[in-house]
């Protein structure tokens, strides 16, 4: 099975150094400069607090459950994303602009995608907000004084989790086979796999990996078809801007959301309809995107 020449543009930077010993050794080479990045804002904060009060300090960062713990949580995946430029650098010769696809396109489909997602949700959560019992969350005056922040925070996070799995991963692999069953399904079930949280989604973590995955074929399927990451990383914006900023469950990630729903992330009752609701959604948004990309 041949590319279609749209995602063959995409693909082709990828095709001069496509051996898979490289792509795992990128791989290898994208934790090495994540962990690097972390340290260093680690010793950032033990400069800002001390070492007597860094240990709680760093807790305070990766449960983001205040303004700047979530803010700073955010920046963190800058050094996922600097690990993918050193990666394609380093071991396929290529730049870093090459992950992301023609400028132009990029910018034009991640306002299409996360403008498409934004009505999907807004028509479909609006009324489901009013029908639950939600707590409020951060005062108003506050969110907005961390608004920017956390929308930059939110566009570096997106983008980092693009760039590795439906940039990297997904362009290397297609260089090497031709079968959608690899370069499609495997960099899904990855990134499904990436937010396996036992500890904090109790009963609920498959449903949840199961949720993820889809959205993984949804952002393959249409960086494939549209040959950029901008649709994929518009919906991915998109979705967490809501999930972050607007309404959470609380526990984890809740520093800035204006409301939290009053049940947490393992409670089954509650949950699984929203998981399932939250699929749903998604493959409607798919479809919308889709015809997009058929009228343009």
């Amino acid at each position: 099975m041949s590319h279609s020449p749209t995602f063959e543009r995409f693909v082709a930077p990828a095709r001069a150094r496509p051996q898979l010993w490289r792509t795992v050794l990128g791989l290898g080479v994208i934790l090495l400069v994540y962990v690097l990045w972390m340290l260093f804002m680690a010793g950032g904060v033990w400069l800002a607090v001390g070492g007597a009060s860094v240990e709680g300090a760093l807790g305070e960062i990766g449960m983001g459950g205040d303004p700047v713990s979530l803010v700073l949580l955010l920046f963190t995946f800058t050094g996922m994303a600097l690990g993918c430029f050193v990666a394609v650098r380093l071991l396929h010769a290529r730049g870093a602009g090459t992950l992301f696809g023609r400028a132009p396109v990029v910018l034009r489909d991640f306002a299409v995608g996360a403008g498409i997602l934004a009505g999907v949700a807004i028509v479909g959560g609006v009324p489901l907000l009013l029908s639950i019992d939600t707590d409020p969350g951060v005062e108003l005056r506050v969110w907005l004084v961390f608004l920017p922040m956390a929308l930059a925070g939110l566009l570096v996070q997106t983008a980092a989790e693009e760039l590795v799995f439906r940039g990297y991963l997904q362009q290397q692999l297609a260089a090497r086979f031709a079968s959608p069953v690899v370069w499609m399904l495997l960099p899904s079930v990855l990134f499904g796999l990436v937010h396996y949280a036992p500890a904090e989604m109790g009963p609920n973590t498959w449903h949840v990996v199961l949720a993820t995955g889809v959205f993984g074929l949804v952002a393959a399927d249409l960086t494939a078809r549209s040959g950029s990451l901008g649709l994929a990383w518009g919906l991915h914006f998109a979705n967490n801007v809501f999930a972050i900023l607007f309404v959470t469950m609380g526990g984890s990630l809740d520093g800035l959301a204006l409301f939290r729903l009053p049940f947490g992330p393992d409670d089954t009752e509650a949950m699984r309809p929203l998981i399932y609701g939250d699929i749903a959604a998604l493959a409607l948004t798919w479809g919308l995107c889709r015809l997009w990309l058929r009228a343009r």
